[in-house]
């Protein structure tokens, strides 16, 4: 006798119920997972926001000259205090966009004094603006006491060694590579200044540079586990009706009692009788 096809097993109303049942759970599940998703997209995108967005605090506040960046520092909104560094040691970073014209960023260390003393204790690297060219009246350094709000920055991460030895234009904005240029110690960190609170603003100045967008805070972790965790199980659901089919389609049906006992009568009536014997006269 020849195996029933499978696609009968699946098409009978039991399987078939069953199965518009777990598509209807794995459905249900699935849109679980996808919101638990979007919940932690909401959260990571307002702790982002809430990074960029936070009152600015004194740089001195967040971490140390003797500290690596922290993570936690990058975006933030800072005030600095000092006074404008040598002019010599101004550097300018090149290749940078602004709108569609393409120019410099200037880089101009600000000395600042340790927390808690009047003493220098080294200088933040702040990008004042961008300029056209390297002799836009707009570049000439500053000097003098100023007070000032911007955002942190981290290192760029191309290398620029290489050009320390070629003059004061770099092709990426490096800690690693300008602490070699000047003769005193730097905050691991830029500050890309967006407006002087207090002090002489020079005119012209630099255009403003819009920072980098804040990286990336990512909030509520958890949900994304949870959003996988449903994904899982709406797998397992039609997995599980997969299995239950293929075990009911081998699994050989059991006879039915009637129809046995009908068979086995109908093959003793056609049986022949054979004769008892001869009769005598």
């Amino acid at each position: 006798m020849a195996e029933r096809p499978l696609w009968r097993t699946i098409l009978t109303p039991r399987w078939s119920g069953l199965l518009l049942l777990a598509l209807a759970i794995a459905a249900v599940m699935s849109a679980m997972g996808v919101w638990q998703l979007d919940v932690y997209r909401s959260k990571t995108d307002a702790a982002t926001a809430k990074r960029a967005d936070t009152a600015p605090v004194a740089l001195q506040s967040l971490f140390s000259i003797d500290e690596g960046l922290p993570s936690k520092a990058v975006g933030r909104r800072v005030t600095v205090n000092g006074t404008w560094g040598p002019a010599a040691d101004q550097l300018f970073i090149a290749d940078r966009q602004q709108g569609s014209a393409d120019g410099f960023w200037v880089v101009t260390p600000l000395k600042v004094a340790s927390a808690g003393s009047g003493s220098a204790a080294g200088a933040v690297m702040v990008v004042r603006g961008w300029v056209p060219a390297v002799s836009d009246p707009a570049a000439a350094a500053p000097s003098g006491p100023v007070s000032l709000t911007g955002t942190v920055t981290a290192s760029e991460a191309e290398d620029s060694s290489d050009d320390a030895a070629k003059g004061r234009v770099l092709s990426s904005l490096r800690i690693p590579t300008i602490v070699h240029l000047v003769d005193y110690r730097v905050y691991d960190a830029f500050v890309i200044q967006s407006s002087v609170d207090s002090g002489v603003v020079p005119s012209p100045a630099p255009a403003v540079v819009q920072p980098p967008a804040p990286p990336t805070d990512h909030a509520g972790l958890r949900n994304i586990a949870y959003a996988f965790q449903w994904w899982v199980f709406a797998a397992f659901t039609l997995w599980m009706w997969w299995r239950m089919v293929l075990d009911a389609h081998r699994t050989p049906a059991e006879p039915d009692p009637d129809s046995t006992e009908a068979e086995s009568g109908d093959d003793q009536a056609g049986e022949p009788v054979e004769p008892s014997g001869t009769v005598s006269a």
